[in-house]
């Protein structure tokens, strides 16, 4: 009689799918919410990063090297899709939508990262706790790049503890090796999103290795086979990785290091704006300074008042008792690298945070604070459960996760109720600037489309998108030698020149004012005027 083979066990209970239907629901309802208000492009690098990915293909030398030397290029390249379609540049829904898309799968990496190590319904409250938090809910909303790396970030744990599950259990439906080499590839994107993400792959790399060896003589010969081979995918896409961002920064600058010590880097950023003689700013070349100040803004992307407080107090007593008691939980406190990094950032890396409570008493980089968001999540889920996990009585079992929740949804109440800071940090910064914006492209619409512009559009490439000028009918700083060119002869390489204060523009109408006209000068609040110039030179139509 023909034998057959053993029906393979049933997969596992798993409600990703709802967790993903609820997170779609949230995103888009906020997104719809936060765009009718007008706030979805209030930050000035939403708008720098919807136009970095635009031009690369609608520029004057459109290609790869616009993507530039500073910013990772993987948010980018993942928004570059949506931006062909004019519509949804100029709106800036084509840069909203991976941040969306990053949500949702955040979400989901979440509840499977908990669920697995405790029950469906503890992974569900860390999913419920990051998809309502005010703060998240407005930031996936925009082009920011927080909601993507947040998502990588939750999946190479997930990967990470499905690794060692698997070393310890072969019925796990997914292999040890397989899971190793995914967490690489999550990783190598999180290099390519933010250079947190370099800190955080040294550390998950550190954490593989023990894991490795830990259960490297509970393996067979085969299995030995396929881990060492996906030890080596593993090492040399967490290498190659920055090694060939560094060779695109030479390729471009001639500096393999540019994205650190060039021009656009955070200590030349810092170098310039900061006042000749003007005090440091707090956590400067202290780290515990750092890390209080990052820690302020943590709190804040979570809640407001006394209720951060109690927040960081579930976290870190949900974080402590789940290393000890969960078996695996030890992995969870990798959730917790963003602090060291930004303690290092900040102390010596010339990245400030300012929280509004605190002295400069202003918002900068708030949202860094963001990325202690999942760690939260799973701290506070799993200490809501504590009460069944340890078998109190019933009256002790119902009490503590309404307590624990309880704190939650006062501190998202309360964030609400004062307008989540992310989003007041954008309003601070941005209002006027969209602004200014939005005068300047009130003009640059009536430019016939067919005629080239010059302007610096560092701080103010808004106004492009703005009008829905294509960005190849614009001479730009990143254009190098036509830049150039321009610059030494205003009236005949351009038919309207905009200059923004004393910017090299500015400059270069004041060096060479030969053939222009001054067409209009526009202040707005505290923002640079902006001067509109023809050339009379090249015939330019009056405005």
């Amino acid at each position: 009689m023909k034998k057959t083979k053993p029906a393979p066990p049933p997969l596992p209970i798993d409600y990703s799918g709802f967790v993903a239907l609820w997170g779609a629901l949230f995103s888009f309802a906020a997104f719809l919410y936060f765009y009718r208000h007008g706030e979805t492009l209030l930050y000035g690098d939403a708008v720098a990063h919807i136009n970095i990915a635009r031009r690369i293909f609608d520029c004057r030398e459109p290609g790869l090297r616009q993507l530039g030397t500073v910013w990772l290029p993987f948010p980018h390249l993942v928004m570059a899709p949506f931006l062909l379609n004019d519509n949804f540049w100029v709106s800036g829904i084509g840069g909203s939508l991976p941040s969306m898309v990053a949500f949702v799968l955040g979400a989901v990496g979440l509840y499977r990262l908990v669920a697995a190590r405790t029950a469906h319904w503890v992974g569900g409250v860390a999913a419920g706790i990051y998809l309502l938090n005010p703060n998240l809910l407005y930031m996936q909303s925009t082009a920011m790049g927080e909601s993507i790396y947040l998502a990588l970030m939750i999946w190479a744990v997930f990967y990470l503890d499905a690794f060692a599950r698997g070393l310890r259990d072969p019925e796990q439906p997914l292999r040890p090796a397989k899971a190793l080499t995914r967490c690489a590839m999550v990783l190598a994107a999180a290099i390519l999103t933010r250079y947190d993400g370099w800190f955080f792959t040294f550390i998950i790399a550190l954490a593989a290795l023990f894991i490795l060896v830990r259960n490297w003589s509970l393996q067979s010969d085969k299995q030995k086979r396929l881990l060492t081979r996906s030890a080596i995918h593993f090492t040399l896409l967490c290498t190659l990785t920055p090694a060939l961002w560094m060779s695109y920064n030479y390729w471009l600058s001639r500096h393999p290091l540019d994205f650190a010590t060039g021009p656009y880097s955070a200590k030349a950023i810092a170098a310039r704006t900061t006042p000749q003689g003007a005090p440091p700013y707090p956590g400067k070349d202290h780290m515990a300074t750092a890390a209080t100040y990052f820690l302020k803004a943590a709190k804040a992307n979570m809640a407001e008042g006394r209720w951060q407080f109690w927040l960081m107090v579930a976290a870190v007593l949900g974080s402590a008792i789940a290393a000890v008691v969960v078996r695996g939980g030890w992995l969870w406190l990798l959730l917790w690298t963003p602090l060291p990094f930004y303690a290092l950032s900040i102390a010596y890396g010339s990245v400030p945070i300012f929280v509004p409570e605190w002295w400069p008493f202003s918002y900068y980089n708030v949202r860094y604070g963001m990325e202690l968001i999942p760690v939260f999540c799973v701290s506070v889920a799993f200490l809501a459960s504590l009460g069944k996990r340890a078998m109190l009585p019933g009256r002790w079992q119902i009490a503590l996760p309404v307590v624990v929740l309880a704190i939650v949804v006062g501190g998202y109440y309360a964030s609400w109720r004062a307008t989540p800071i992310c989003l007041r940090e954008a309003q601070a910064n941005g209002r006027n600037r969209m602004s200014e914006d939005a005068a300047v492209a009130r003009y640059i619409q009536m430019m016939p489309p067919d005629t080239t512009i010059l302007m610096q559009t560092g701080s103010y490439v808004g106004a492009l998108q703005m009008a829905g000028r294509h960005l190849d009918s614009v001479v730009w700083e990143g254009l190098y030698y036509q830049w150039e060119l321009a610059l030494n002869q205003p009236a005949e390489k351009a038919d309207y020149i905009i200059a923004f204060g004393n910017d090299e523009v500015a400059q270069a109408v004041k060096a060479h004012p030969q053939g222009l006209e001054s067409i209009v000068v526009l202040r707005v609040g505290d923002q640079a005027p902006a001067t509109i110039y023809r050339s009379t030179a090249r015939n330019a139509r009056p405005l």
